[in-house]
């Protein structure tokens, strides 16, 4: 079981980090109490393995915790390798002055504000607390000088998914009636094909039920689109992956995400892990 820990000052990225992580395939954790870590652990130990389900996990531990369970982390971290998992610990980091900045742009409230205690005083604060997690840290960033796309570069460049000369590429099926989801870097609108949906048979399918498949494999327009999205992406990806580029989302929606997005990103995924490494396929209206 492979188990990375993400850490870091808030406004920092660490959500940002945790994201990339998800969209990777790993089970993601966030803030859970450290008290908790060791039954978690005990738990996912029965469901792991090559093709377990939690053979790859991620979890997030910031300065929401209570400060004697911080104190204590470097013992939880001790019993958790002793029980033989690989635990990489990243933590995220970034000035003063930027996290306050951040903190101003997003008006979010920072964990540890309140008012009696200052934003300053809270950043001030925070350090010294996450002092015990970042001093065991096996990776550390600081993402001061780094805007939203640098900062998602920077941690898939440190993941072994995405090692230099591979390009991970990542398909989202989605709903345009729930909202386009953010970080695509392609977007296709597949609305025009023709929907399953109105077919009573196949109406509570999804795109990856072998029914809903042949229904949609028939059709010669579908296939149209498969062949051109697919051509379209061929060379460009090749050429996103000779510039270095770590990650790469394309995003294909129809009206649910049920049925056709869903179908395309089966085989678009297919189609590219024969040529890159590794292709993700994820269904944002199937979880």
């Amino acid at each position: 079981m492979k188990l990375v820990v993400i850490s870091g000052l808030s406004g920092a990225g660490k959500t940002v980090a945790l994201k990339q992580y998800e969209d990777l395939g790993y089970t993601c954790i966030d803030n859970i109490p450290l008290a908790l870590l060791g039954p978690m652990i005990t738990r996912m130990l029965k469901g792991s393995g090559p093709s377990g389900r939690y053979e790859r996990v991620a979890i997030g531990v910031d300065a929401r915790e209570t400060p004697r369970e911080i104190r204590r982390f470097p013992q939880h971290l001790s019993r958790i390798k002793a029980r033989g998992v690989d635990v990489d610990l990243f933590f995220l980091t970034a000035s003063d002055e930027v996290i306050l900045r951040r903190y101003s742009e997003t008006r979010r409230p920072h964990p540890l504000a309140d008012e009696s205690t200052s934003l300053v005083e809270a950043i001030e604060r925070e350090r010294a607390l996450l002092a015990p997690i970042a001093d065991l840290a096996d990776d550390a960033l600081d993402t001061s000088s780094m805007n939203l796309h640098e900062l998602r570069e920077a941690i898939m460049q440190r993941l072994p998914e995405a090692t230099k000369g591979k390009l991970a590429v990542q398909f989202v099926s989605f709903g345009f009636k729930n909202g386009v989801p953010g970080g695509c870097d392609f977007l296709f609108d597949v609305r025009c094909l023709p929907n399953p949906h109105w077919n009573l048979a196949l109406k509570d399918l999804t795109g990856r039920d072998e029914a809903v498949e042949q229904w949609l494999d028939a059709r010669e327009d579908v296939q149209r689109m498969l062949r051109d999205i697919r051509d379209f992406l061929e060379p460009w990806l090749g050429a996103f992956r000779r510039q270095d580029r770590a990650y790469v989302t394309i995003g294909v929606g129809c009206t649910g995400g049920q049925h056709r997005s869903v179908y395309l990103v089966e085989r678009l995924a297919r189609h590219f892990s024969k040529s890159f490494e590794p292709v993700i396929a994820n269904h944002k209206e199937l979880r």
